[in-house]
């Protein structure tokens, strides 16, 4: 890079106002990173990436036009800033959009207590290396495991600097250190695959190796000669693996974008029960070592600790200026974006109430019932809240797992298996979404 990140948004914004621009504001993004992908004991691939994007959004009254580059030369500014400011003129008015008020902006920010960078040196290639071997030894060494698809060890920094001409700026970095390890047992039209990964901001904090090899085989072994379940309605508990996409879903439809549109199931229940009674939902951006905290948003409001859902209650929006404005209400520090397009709203680290029994304990009192472990593809109706989801797992009969299952699909309406949702204790508190085991009632099954 030549020159610093706030040097670089200065001169956007420099260039914005010399084309003719009201109002703008500036990203700019630096970032390395390098992957390793090991198969048969070997380097199978080996990537590194370097970089540094640009982007800006100037505002003409009402009117707005977002453009970005790959290239910080001073020409390709000045460039920059002459088209932006061509297009917003274009562009077609939006009474929503601008910059906040100054007294909106976030000041006096801690970073250091945040630990969003680790200060321990880059990994080289052959740290990382030895981190997917020994995943993908610990792998094949679970005897039943036939081959390894695939061990990936991973590293990536990145800067972020936002300025605006309302005075904002500031800026902050990022760490990630990551591992994974994708096993596959059996043979043939009997095969079965499984995974096992870690990602940490502190490279210190990141789990074992051979531990996260051993995990994907085990995983995948479990998962050998399945049967399609029964049709019908039983007790549905969600592996904690995978318990987080219901609480997405829930997040979506609180999404201000989406109560703006008049598309979401949740519209006009701000107030009404949504989880069940003493289970609360909590944002929380300021959690130190989580991927999911920042000091600021991407419109430079401060972000803040809230909760979501309050005792089962549904208390607020997911806002940023913009659909705040629609709205009529006040924003919530939820604004996201890239370099190439403008802001939207967002969540940052989420958690949800934990409650005081294991996952095997709810194994145990849900009878006969299926333990979802992987989903795939989603039919969610937004305005209904009607589910439908592909599932695997594991089958159980008189509190027992007996035998692995595949080819089934789980139905319900969302409104209602949230509002029956029973929280094991197991959620791991590092995640930016820290959701435990959900056990959910009367769930319609469709297998064989």
């Amino acid at each position: 890079m030549t020159q610093p990140l706030e040097h670089l948004t200065d001169a956007l914004l420099t260039a914005a106002r010399k084309a003719g621009a009201e109002a703008a504001d500036a990203l700019a993004v630096e970032g390395r990173s390098i992957t390793v992908d090991m198969r048969g004991g070997a380097l199978e691939q080996a990537e590194r990436a370097e970089g540094v994007d640009v982007g800006l959004r100037v505002l003409m009254g009402r009117r707005q036009a977002c453009v970005s580059a790959s290239d910080a030369r001073p020409e390709t500014l000045t460039a920059l800033a002459e088209r932006a400011v061509a297009m917003a003129r274009e562009a077609p008015e939006d009474p929503w959009v601008g910059l906040a008020d100054p007294d909106q902006l976030a000041e006096g920010w801690d970073l250091a207590a945040l630990e969003l960078a680790d200060p321990a040196p880059e990994p080289s290639p052959e740290i990382l290396q030895e981190d997917a071997r020994a995943a993908e030894a610990a792998a094949l060494a679970v005897q039943g495991v036939s081959q390894v698809q695939s061990a990936s060890a991973g590293y990536s920094w990145r800067a972020v600097h936002m300025a605006a001409t309302n005075g904002f700026a500031g800026g902050y970095e990022r760490t990630d250190r990551d591992l994974s390890c994708v096993a596959i047992a059996g043979e043939g039209a009997g095969m079965e695959r499984d995974h096992d990964g870690d990602s940490r901001i502190f490279q210190t904090d990141l789990r074992d190796a051979r531990a996260i090899g051993r995990t994907a085989g085990e995983r995948a072994v479990a998962a050998l000669n399945p049967r399609r379940p029964r049709t019908g309605a039983y007790p549905v508990l969600f592996d904690e693996r995978i318990s987080s996409s219901l609480i997405g879903h829930l997040l979506m439809a609180a999404n201000g974008a989406a109560i703006a549109r008049g598309s979401s199931w949740l519209l006009n229940r701000l107030g009404e029960q949504v989880l069940p009674e003493g289970l609360s939902l909590i944002e929380d951006p300021g959690r130190a070592r989580a991927m999911g905290s920042r000091p600021f948003d991407a419109e430079g409001l401060p972000t803040r600790r809230r909760a979501l859902v309050d005792k089962g209650l549904l208390t607020g929006w997911t806002l940023d200026l913009a659909n705040a404005r629609k709205l009529d209400m006040a924003p919530t520090g939820n604004a996201k974006r890239g370099t190439s397009a403008p802001p939207s709203p967002g969540n940052w680290n989420i958690e949800l109430t934990q409650g005081d029994k294991s996952r095997d304990d709810l194994i145990a009192e849900m009878g006969t019932g299926l333990l979802v472990t992987s989903m795939i593809g989603s039919t969610i109706n937004p305005n209904t809240g009607d589910y439908s989801r592909g599932a695997s797992g594991f089958w159980v009969e008189n509190g027992e797992i007996v035998c692995p299952v595949n080819e089934c699909t789980i139905a319900g309406s969302l409104p209602d298996m949230l509002r029956r949702i029973t929280p094991a204790n197991d959620a791991r508190p590092w995640l930016s979404r820290v959701v435990p085991s959900l056990l959910v009632e009367g769930l319609t099954i469709a297998g064989e």
